[in-house]
């Protein structure tokens, strides 16, 4: 039988605010457990919360971004449940009347294909804090820094069809949550967290089948081989003749498994009712306005400019405008050297190789844009080859200062005297001439494979620093002579 699978996914975004959602204490990650803990966050008596206006920003600025609805009034809910990290007993959340309504966002997939996923609702809500289960002698400690952290909750429509879709959605929206300026998502922090919704069904099916929900996947990595695990467990459970129960899961990362963590019911009992401490919000037109005069261009339009402008290929432009900083660092190298698709190939070749190497992002990067784009320019006016620019590139890493800099200390400066080349071709021809005996003896094809030897010979006779194209002109015409 073949089967399909169903995935839905519920990304939870930590927002960048100074200060917590109904309480004035700090958001900063890593200080001492419980030290950003207020009564509020503590949820003691008599103390009432005061919505952070920034973070209802925030959430427009994404709504507007995903093309959605943004509710004229939106409300407060309590979602009541027992859990030692939640010290009030129930999460502020907005149930029936959310902040964002329905949008979309559109993914690229490996073949180049575009896909719309459809986005429910997004709604603002607070974090709850942190059980920790080390160094307790068998006993859990609680961490309440987090709680009360604003959280914009992410929910897509059910549109999502494989392990690879599910990645590229959550990576557009990292990508977008960034650009926007409204979370940092490192996910390593939990600043983005995925919960991930799969369900499989005979092909063909329309009726969804039971899903299992995997909760707090923090990396892509992750998400995708939850998903992938999580999908061929189902289909091998249903074809043994058993039945998936709708449950929450935890994926296990050092056994690539997931593993059950709680049932769940058709439906919870959160006993949901609007929070009476919290007043609706009412957002108004011109405030709607505001923020939408404040959008940067985001991933979709850079990416579709940097085709239309650069002339890059979709794939091209979609690595470059992944992240805002990468698409800056571009720019910046393509404007130094005026060169886009020279500066698009160092940038996602060497470059990229080099902060992989390095575990850096790009704005770590230790070769400046500026410096990147003068070595490209070197390479342009022939001042260098491709070959020697690697060389060069290495020392920039280094921190031996900018291209020309390396080039005039290390003498790296490329040969273009043709009358110098004609001179050190004819030394490697008479060093050769058995070779070149064989060359001119031979047919087409082998002809081909031995010209290769002598521009070998020939560049390492001048270091590599005779220009290959020279070389290559040059050396055909000796030898064809």
């Amino acid at each position: 039988m073949q089967w399909e699978t169903v995935i839905g996914l519920e990304i939870h975004a930590q927002l960048s605010t100074q200060s917590k959602i109904f309480s004035a204490s700090s958001t900063s990650f890593g200080a001492e457990p419980n030290t950003q803990a207020s009564l509020i966050d503590l949820g003691m008596p008599g103390t009432l919360p005061v919505l952070n206006a920034e973070a209802v920003r925030m959430a427009v600025k994404f709504g507007l971004a995903i093309d959605a609805h943004i509710a004229p009034q939106n409300v407060f809910a309590r979602k009541n449940y027992f859990y030692p990290d939640l010290p009030k007993g129930y999460q502020t959340s907005q149930m029936d009347h959310p902040i964002v309504g329905k949008g979309f966002l559109d993914i690229t997939l490996e073949d180049g294909t575009v896909k719309r996923i459809g986005i429910t609702r997004a709604h603002l809500e607070e974090d709850a804090g942190k059980s920790l289960h080390e160094d307790f002698h068998g006993m859990s400690g609680i961490d309440l820094n987090r709680a009360g952290t604003p959280l914009l909750e992410i929910v897509s429509e059910p549109d999502i069809r494989s392990a690879k879709e599910a990645v590229a959605y959550v990576k557009a929206i990292h990508a977008l949550v960034r650009y926007l300026g409204i979370c940092d998502g490192n996910m390593a922090e939990g600043s983005l967290r995925c919960d991930c919704n799969v369900s499989v069904r005979p092909k063909g099916q329309a009726e969804f089948g039971t899903r299992a929900e995997i909760k707090n996947v923090n990396s892509f990595r992750f998400i995708e081989k939850a998903i992938n695990h999580e999908i061929q467990r189902q289909i091998e459970l249903i074809e043994d003749g058993g039945k998936v129960i709708q449950e929450t899961r935890l994926y296990d990362p050092n056994k690539d498994e997931t593993r059950s963590m709680r049932g769940k019911e058709e439906a919870n009992d959160y006993r949901y009712f609007p929070c009476p401490d919290l007043l609706p919000v009412v957002i108004e037109q011109s405030f709607l306005d505001e923020v939408r005069s404040q959008l940067p261009e985001l991933p979709t339009q850079k990416r579709e400019r940097f085709q239309s402008q650069y002339g890059l290929s979709t794939y091209d432009a979609s690595v470059l405008s992944a992240s805002r900083e990468m698409a800056e660092y571009f720019e910046e190298v393509a404007k130094v050297c005026g060169d886009a698709k020279l500066a698009a190939n160092w940038v996602m070749g060497e470059l990229s190789s080099l902060l992989n190497k390095e575990g850096l992002e790009i704005e770590q990067s230790p070769v400046s844009a500026e410096h990147l784009g003068g070595m490209i320019l070197r390479i342009k006016d022939n001042t260098i080859s491709g070959k020697i620019a690697k060389m060069v590139f290495e020392a920039m890493a280094a921190g031996e200062g900018s291209a020309d800099a390396i080039i005039e200390s290390k003498g790296l400066k490329q040969v273009t005297d043709s009358g110098a080349i004609e001179a050190m071709l004819d030394e490697v021809l008479a060093a050769n001439a058995e070779q070149v005996e064989q060359y001119r003896a031979s047919d087409e094809a082998k002809r081909g494979k031995m010209f290769g030897f002598f521009v070998g010979q020939a560049m390492k006779a001048s270091k590599g620093k005779a220009n290959p194209g020279q070389v290559n002109e040059l050396l055909k015409k000796k030898l064809e002579g």
